[in-house]
């Protein structure tokens, strides 16, 4: 027994995977739990809003620890991999997943889709449309995710704008005239929803709310009847990890069935459409349409300083 004990400790310690995760915090930790159960690998875990990841991603950069990244913005994907910071994931269940949310370096862990998120006992009409939150019955009860730290949000505002260009800001500025709070990121806009004090969050990420609704909230999901935006939520290998081998397991771990049937339990719509969604399916929900000719993803820094100066968050 003692010598077993001696070769058990005698064992070299085995490098973490660490792990940068904006969205569920349960769904990241349950994924990291059933990875390390398959294959003995230690997974670390940093979870906060993709404000935060990128933030610490940009803080480290000359230190890099993260392996793997998992955005809830496309747009924070296309921008590090622009800056050559991302290597292919090569994970041979990246080919169930539908061309339009996998690229060579980055692919989608799931998707959630845009909503307005009404309090169904507030006393106000129920909207159907993003312009309804412009209405008098509205003023100073709706609520938005800060594009600044939610990459959901990002991504809806950055669709507004391509798709439908000045009558996006139109449609800000009225909401702004109309007391509509910017509350920084998903969370912090939808709990004065749960509790009553406000009446609709604008732009929410559904799977959030539809979690919330599942638990008996008195809300409701609505997507807007003029069209919506997607927010597949990309997965990376970091070019700087010293663990890619590992990083790319992992990834192709999530987009198994076992990894995607995880990803339908938070409320996301799985990355692969042969795994069953606990929630409307995207092709029951009206898109915005897609913008015609080359987007300019270079235009964010400046997309968000027009929002912040809009609402007066500078």
């Amino acid at each position: 027994m003692a010598l077993a004990v001696a070769s058990v400790f005698a064992l070299p310690a085995a490098h973490a995977l660490t792990i940068y995760s904006a969205g569920p915090g349960k769904l990241i930790d349950t994924l990291a739990a059933d990875f390390k159960a398959r294959t003995g690998v230690q997974v670390d875990v940093f979870q906060a809003d993709t404000g935060k990841v990128m933030a610490r991603l940009q803080a480290e950069a000359t230190n890099p620890r993260a392996d793997v990244v998992i955005s809830a913005s496309w747009d924070s994907a296309q921008d590090l991999d622009r800056r050559g910071m991302l290597v292919a994931h090569e994970s041979a269940n990246a080919r169930k997943v539908a061309p339009q949310y996998r690229q060579a370096n980055y692919v989608a862990q799931g998707l959630s889709v845009l909503s307005i998120v009404w309090n169904t006992k507030s006393n106000t009409p129920r909207p159907g449309d993003w312009s309804d939150l412009t209405l008098p019955a509205f003023r100073d009860k709706v609520t938005m995710p800060d594009p600044a730290q939610s990459g959901a949000s990002l991504d809806l505002l950055s669709a507004l704008q391509k798709r439908q260009s000045d009558k996006a800001w139109e449609l800000f500025a009225s909401l702004k005239a109309n007391g509509m709070v910017i509350s920084g990121p998903n969370a912090q806009a939808m709990n004065p929803v749960l509790q009553g004090a406000r009446a609709a969050v604008f732009g929410a990420v559904d799977y959030v709310a539809l979690g919330s609704q599942a638990r008996g909230e008195s809300i409701e999901v609505i997507f807007p009847r003029s069209g919506t935006v997607v927010a597949p939520r990309p997965m990376m290998v970091l070019k700087s990890s010293k663990s890619q081998d590992d990083a790319r397991r992992f990834i192709d771990f999530v987009l198994s069935p076992e990894g995607q049937a995880r990803v339908a339990e938070a409320y996301l719509i799985p990355a692969r459409d042969d795994v069953a969604a606990k929630r409307m399916k995207l092709q029951d929900i009206k898109l915005l349409p897609e913008p015609q000719g080359n987007e300019n993803y270079a235009s964010r820094a400046a997309l968000l300083h027009r929002f912040s100066t809009l609402f007066g968050r500078r």
